[in-house]
């Protein structure tokens, strides 16, 4: 597959250009890949296309555990699809991933929260208490369809972390080492516009010209993701998520502030337009506001996370390698921890 961009069909009402998108990339018989709460978006995407699904498999489950990842290939097998649909949020879109790792399908994606990782090449597996990430551009999708029509049913709650998981990731391709002009444009791009769309969802979550401004937040943000290596924050929300079993969106809310105020002294330039982007002083004090207005848990304990864990959470962080513009010890991970719990 191309390592292009994926195609972007954007607006209210484009789920119905799906069958022509499909037509024109030569797919004749795809597999959906979704959760079993998204029947509506399926229901939907299965009325502009008929009968020519494969079928569906609505094992994915967040982190993408390999068990589910096993029955969806064994689904692959049995039913020989062209291609892989991906329905509903990260879960959805990793789990087509995965299984496009393992059989070589092109992947649509079709985005119910804000997550963004539809736009990228990273995938995510989890097996045992281990979360594993790479990037491969053969697992990037095609063609993503933005209906934000289709995300007027997610609860404000789930909006609410899903955004900020998609500010994470604007966040750090702002400190990013790799991260060039290009990245940095999308990522300030996603924090004005999450930042202003968040809190009209939550007020009205049946707006839809603020789900349509944080689908625009969500795509940019997928875009700085694509374009960065991101640091200590996904770290660490990969190592709660994958090992400690926290929920993977409410845990970035939580612990982005404290990541950010750590980097702060390293970054100083970054932390300005990270600011400049929420139009706050201060990037951390911003970010914690931010999460706050949303009404979301601003705790780790609360989520999940016991006392008993926090030395070997922080252990896992520090014993891998990853760009950060500040390095990391055990000591400053627990740190930085003990401050989100």
């Amino acid at each position: 597959m191309p390592e292009a961009p994926p195609r972007v069909v954007f607006g209210a009402g484009s789920v119905g250009r799906i069958g022509a998108e499909l037509d024109a990339i030569g797919v004749k018989r795809p597999l959906v890949c979704t959760t079993p709460g998204r029947s509506d978006a399926l229901a939907e995407v299965r009325r502009h296309l008929g009968g020519r699904l494969a079928g569906v498999c609505d094992r994915a489950a967040l982190h993408v555990p390999i068990a589910c990842v096993r029955e969806a290939v064994a689904e692959v097998d049995r039913l020989s699809p062209d291609a892989l649909i991906s329905i509903g949020g990260g879960a959805a879109v990793g789990l087509a991933k995965a299984v496009a790792r393992e059989r070589p399908l092109p992947i649509v994606a079709v985005p119910t929260t804000y997550a963004g990782s539809e736009m990228t090449s990273i995938w995510g597996i989890t097996n045992g208490d281990e979360k594993r990430t790479g990037r491969d551009a053969t697992v990037r999708p095609r063609l993503v369809v933005y209906d934000p029509e289709l995300t007027l049913s997610l609860p404000a709650d789930v909006s609410a972390a899903s955004g900020m998981n998609a500010i994470a990731h604007a966040v750090e391709a702002m400190y990013a080492a790799n991260a060039g002009p290009d990245a940095t444009a999308a990522a300030d791009e996603a924090i004005r516009d999450l930042a202003r769309a968040l809190p009209m969802v939550v007020a009205r979550p049946d707006d839809l010209a603020g789900r349509t401004l944080a689908l625009r937040g969500a795509q940019a943000a997928g875009l700085a993701l694509e374009r960065a290596s991101m640091g200590l924050h996904h770290k660490i929300c990969h190592v709660l998520g994958g090992t400690f079993g926290l929920p993977h969106a409410a845990t970035h809310a939580a612990v982005l502030p404290h990541v950010v105020a750590f980097n702060a002294p390293a970054a100083p330039e970054a932390m300005a337009r990270i600011a400049s982007a929420l139009g706050v002083e201060d990037a951390a004090a911003g970010l914690a506001a931010l999460s706050r207005s949303l009404g979301l848990t601003a705790s780790l304990r609360d989520l999940g996370l016991r006392d008993a864990d926090l030395d070997r959470a922080a252990e896992l962080v520090a014993s891998s390698s990853y760009g950060n513009p500040r390095p990391a010890t055990v000591a400053d991970v627990r740190t930085v921890l003990k401050n989100a719990f």
